[in-house]
């Protein structure tokens, strides 16, 4: 209808700010302006620096045994920080000279109190054995290598780690942004004096007397000041050896004849590395890993460039035959992701334009469209404010902002038009237009800050994660509503009925054709739909609850899984075959000889499968040190893969290949960045350690006899023998100990160290032992030889009986008892439901009548799940609850409220169905997708809700209000859950390896949308009817009259055209 008064004036700030443009556009500017310098300053990071309520204490004993260190330390330090509150579980290990207790904060305590908590009470453990050294404590972070290169060739390993080391302190000093620099794969230097036991006979020596000569020739010390009448003068000792032959001419003693004894006399000197086994190969030349570790503020792509610009740059000044090669470089994952989003963002708006120019009026479209880019901008103002930063998951939220900031600007500027297209003009239909739908809007925004709202107030470290998501949506909201609300009107204040003649005028008239399909539609076919709904309303509620049920059950049976994390798929495959403590080095070298031979198998067979095409694997880099073998296998990009394959079916052929390595812990492929929580871990925790492993062992067998499980282990320790020394009564009468006994047979075995050296940054230990050939062999022993106090020597049978007796190379604790831990690989994560529920039924209950006094625990990813997800659901019932009480005061019902957050388990169940489509797992990020999409199922319920509340108001009849309301809001609730659709399509469609992280979040938007499109659109109304229904029943009881039913007065208008003007109407009291 035409407005008579387009003069008037209008009140209050939505029309103050639609009357002024000046103002208007210079807010905008704000916002982008600020939104680049924002994004300007924002650092780029892989993922999120964090913290976390845990701690690791770690101990040296050097030579101690694990029985030794777990009586002496480990319990002991458990037993001290037992008193600190707030912790959820503690973990330790004991090995042969060193031991570490895992301690875990429950998801509330307070971080830093509970560190300083810990290191007060491990402090204050007193009394630790003499010849350990301080526990240390340290807090647990999540630290990311950001780039990993190689120094490699075939050069002396002195001079590689040399240069490695070189290369270290240059990357730390010259490029801007890296603090932290490590180096892998390389062997601490030690000098190793072997002394032959022969000459110490011959020269009638011992090893304290070489140590003792040693200490006190090798030093530098100072011996004071002389005052002089010229000045101080310094008196001091500068004869620290640093060498071999410094070593070599150190005096031992002066024999009667006036000879000299010295080192080289009676030893061999050998300035290398320490007595351990290491093997890093990249490419098959010896290698050093020069790492740079993330830290807090650091730039991923800042430190990237100016790493490559370093290693261009030292390429053409290292030694002939040693080169540097880019190994691993996390920000060409991070600038993947980012040109994933930005690509479909792109495509997403340009999707949006196309669908808002063919249904609205092109003007309309393009200040809509700038809406987005507004909020956009607006968002980035305060997001490092917030202390947000730019990576995986902050970009993630960016896709579901595309697909919810274009809802308010859709309605507001689809009713300014629907105005203009009424007759009226300028501010009028401006401000009456926004008016009309602020109500629903603002509150529409208010509902979706509060869905995303309990990502933020979780108390556990995943806080530090997933607030990411939820700052940026909630950062960006409010400058959609406020571009909506106060920018976009004033754009579309000048807005005039459109005009068909010019050159553009077959065009526009094409649009306004295009465009009227959708009202004739709204008026001819939706109108008989929606009647047909509220007529048989019990039926379309039965029918929609049926649906839901549907997917309830697709769930339950697992036909749609549940994992926590979806996989982020790596093109690396990771091994990583942990043996047993003690394993030889012959048989580590068996098994990484084992494993580099399925490699070798793994590239012929793709290479005889996929004839003509690309190698399957790129390159190979292997890591063996004593008892663990690991190996980087790097495969072609997946978009030139042979055969399109996965990470995952290259890794199951590999392992094929691989075959059983019986005497392995562990064994596992991960073929993800973060191992998308694909295995089963349990403890079983008791004192008798007999026990413990017979229930171990039926524990695996039932592991085993499930399909879906390979790689069955545990970390037990089978019973190693170990030689025990007990002293002979005999040996008291010689004046030896027991203590003397293990002190010399230490010192010739393990080595006893003389002396430090400062070099190159790093301390140098002197050690002084038999020699290699010597130590290797029992026959030393049995021919070993004990000094006793008065220089005499006796055989080491003489004094202590020598014999075999089982002992543990690792003694694993969980909760102050003795634990041992299986574990199982999933072939499909989402098998895990299936399996955890075979046992509880068919296994548990038996196990635990067979072993009473054995606990289990479920631990590892799946144990932080099952916690996480309790408190994100009390927090999810908290927020709907404030969602309802919220919209009950705003629409002045109890009922009212119910009805337009039924869209939240319907956007469920719509996301389900989307996710069986794509035959993916529902994942914990599916849960950000369900939040988005019921944001923008209930701004479309309130804006229809409200718009029947007004046409009631005025008198209009229940089902005819519901159908005309449905009429006049289909253009709207269609384009909004369109372009929520469209603005996330592109992301659907790609099939790179960066998106399918993102796929199930989209997946959920965009079909729980368009489910929750027919909701709106069918049920909603039926559900309001239902309403009426029951309200008339009880008021009809009440008075003992009969109300005419629900539909009595409802009447067909000419055209299907709704007769009531919401706009000349005030909102419903």
């Amino acid at each position: 209808m035409t407005d008579p008064k387009q003069d008037t004036e209008f009140k209050g700030i939505i029309a103050w700010w639609a009357s002024n443009g000046v103002a208007a556009n210079l807010l905008m500017l704000v916002a982008i302006v600020g939104g680049i310098l924002g994004l300007a300053t924002m650092n780029r990071e892989v993922f999120p620096t964090a913290s976390f309520a845990g701690a690791t204490v770690s101990v040296a004993w050097p030579g101690a045994s694990p029985q030794e260190m777990e009586e002496q330390i480990v319990v002991r330090i458990e037993e001290a920080v037992s008193s600190v509150d707030g912790i959820e579980n503690m973990t330790s290990t004991a090995r042969e000279g060193s031991a570490f207790i895992n301690i875990e904060g429950s998801r509330s305590v307070d971080m830093r109190t509970f560190i300083n908590e810990i290191e007060q009470q491990v402090n204050s453990v007193n009394n630790l054995p003499p010849s350990a050294y301080r526990p240390i404590v340290n807090q647990w972070r999540n630290e990311d290598q950001v780039v990993g290169f190689a120094v490699h060739g075939h050069v002396p390993r002195r001079d590689l780690q040399r240069i490695a080391r070189e290369i270290r302190d240059e990357v730390s000093a010259d490029v801007p942004g890296v603090s932290l620099v490590q180096i892998w794969a390389t062997l601490n230097e030690e000098v190793s004096i072997e002394v032959n036991e022969n000459d110490l006979r011959r020269y009638n020596l011992t090893f304290d007397e070489v140590a003792r000569a040693l200490r006190n020739s090798s030093l530098n010390a100072s011996a004071g000041q002389v005052r002089t009448d010229i000045g101080d003068v310094s008196l001091t000792a500068r004869q620290l050896g640093d060498s071999a032959d410094d070593f070599e001419r150190i005096v031992v003693r002066q024999t009667s004849d006036g000879g000299t004894i010295r080192i080289s006399d009676i030893a061999s000197v050998t300035d290398g590395f320490v007595d351990a086994n290491l093997v890093g190969t990249y490419n098959s030349e010896p290698m050093a890993l020069v790492v740079i570790v993330s830290s807090p503020n650091m730039d991923v792509v800042e430190v990237s460039d100016g790493v490559q610009a370093y290693i261009e740059r030292r390429q053409a000044t290292l030694p002939e035959g040693v080169s540097m090669s880019l190994w691993w470089n996390n920000a060409e994952m991070y600038e993947a992701r980012v040109d994933t989003v930005m690509g479909s963002a792109t495509w997403g708006m340009l999707f949006v334009l196309i669908a808002l120019v063919l249904f609205l009026r092109p003007v309309v479209a393009l200040w809509v469209t700038v809406g987005i880019g507004v909020a956009f901008l607006g968002a980035f103002l305060v997001l490092p404010l917030l202390g947000v930063t730019l990576n995986m998951l902050s970009l993630f939220a960016f896709l579901i902002v595309i697909g919810i900031v274009v809802d308010d600007a859709i309605i507001v500027g689809e009713n300014i038009h629907d105005r203009v297209e009424r007759g009226e003009t300028g501010l009028t239909a401006a401000v009456v237009g926004t008016q009309m739908v602020a109500k629903p809007v603002i509150f529409a925004v208010i509902t979706t800050i509060l869905m995303f709202a309990p990502w933020m107030m979780l108390s556990g470290p995943e806080v530090q994660f997933t607030r990411q998501i939820s700052l940026v949506v909630i950062a960006a909201l409010p400058f959609s509503l406020i571009e909506s609300l106060f920018i976009l009107p004033a754009h579309l204040a000048h807005l005039k009925p459109e005009k068909m003649d010019g050159f553009f005028g077959p065009l526009l008239k094409l649009q306004r054709a295009i465009a009227d399909t959708m009202i004739w539609f709204a008026r001819h076919v939706y109108r008989h739909a929606v009647v047909f709904a509220v007529q048989r309303r019990y039926s379309t509620l039965i029918f929609f609850t049926g649906l839901f049920m549907v997917a309830i059950a697709l769930q339950a049976t697992n036909r749609v899984g549940s994992v926590f994390m979806p996989e982020i798929e790596n093109e690396t495959i990771q091994a990583s075959i942990q043996l047993a403590e003690g394993t030889p080095w012959s048989r580590t070298e068996q098994v990484r000889q084992q494993l580099e031979r399925a490699e070798e198998l793994t590239l012929e067979h793709y290479r005889e499968v996929y004839p003509g095409e690309g190698d399957m694997i790129e390159s190979r880099s292997t890591l063996a040190t004593d008892g663990r073998v690991r190996a980087w296998i790097t495969l072609a990009e997946p978009e030139v893969r042979p055969g399109g394959l996965t990470t995952r079916e290259v890794a199951q052929q590999l392992r094929d290949f691989l075959g059983p390595i019986p005497d392995a812990e562990e064994v596992r492929l991960d073929t993800t960045l973060n191992n998308g929580g694909s295995g089963l871990r349990f403890a079983i925790s008791g004192q008798d350690l007999d026990e413990l492993r017979l229930a171990a062992d039926e524990l695996k067998e039932q592991l085993r006899s499930y399909d879906t499980l390979y790689d069955v282990v545990d970390n037990m320790q089978s019973s190693a023998e170990e030689l025990q020394f007990t002293l002979r009564p005999d040996a008291q009468a010689l004046g030896i100990t027991l203590a003397d006994v293990t002190r010399q047979v230490r010192q010739a075995f393990y080595g006893e160290e003389v002396v430090r050296l400062p070099r190159n940054g790093q301390d140098v230990r002197v050690m002084l032992r038999l020699p290699e050939e010597a130590r290797r062999s029992l026959d030393t022993l049995r021919n070993f030889r004990i000094r006793t106090t008065d220089g005499r020597e006796v055989p080491l049978s003489a004094v202590a009986d020598v014999e075999f007796a089982p002992g543990l190379n690792r003694i694993n604790r969980r909760d102050r008892m003795r634990t041992i831990t299986v574990a199982a690989e999933l072939t499909d994560p989402t098998a895990r439901g299936e399996v955890m529920d075979s046992m509880a039924s068919d296994f548990w209950p038996a196990w635990s009548e067979r072993h009473p006094n054995v606990s289990r625990e479920e631990f590892g990813q799946a144990e932080g799940e099952a916690e996480f997800m309790a408190e994100l659901a009390n927090l999810v019932i908290l927020v709907l609850g404030g969602i309802y009480i919220l919209l009950a005061i705003a629409f002045r019902s109890y009922a009212q409220p119910a009805l337009i957050m039924i869209a939240i388990p319907f956007a469920y169940a719509g996301a389900v169905f989307g996710h069986l489509l794509f035959g993916m797992p529902f994942a914990l990020f599916s849960f950000f997708g369900v939040g988005a999409a019921a944001g923008v199922v209930i701004n479309d319920n309130l804006v229809l809700v409200d718009f029947v509340n007004r046409l009631r108001a005025n008198g209009v009849g229940a089902f005819q209000a519901l159908v005309d309301a449905g009429v006049q809001r289909f253009r709207p609730i269609i384009l909004t859950s369109v372009t929520t659709f469209l603005g996330i399509l592109p992301m659907m469609a790609e099939t790179s390896t960066q998106a399918q992280f993102l796929k199930p979040m989209v997946v959920s938007l965009g079909f729980a949308v368009v489910f929750a499109l027919f909701l709106t659109l069918l049920l909603v109304p039926a559900l309001y009817a239902i309403g009426v229904d029951i309200k008339r029943g009880v008021v009809g009881m009440w008075t003992g009259q009969k109300l005419p039913g629900i539909g009595s007065t409802y009447h067909e208008t000419e055209g299907g055209k709704p007769e009531t003007d919401v706009g000349t109407i005030q909102p419903a009291e």
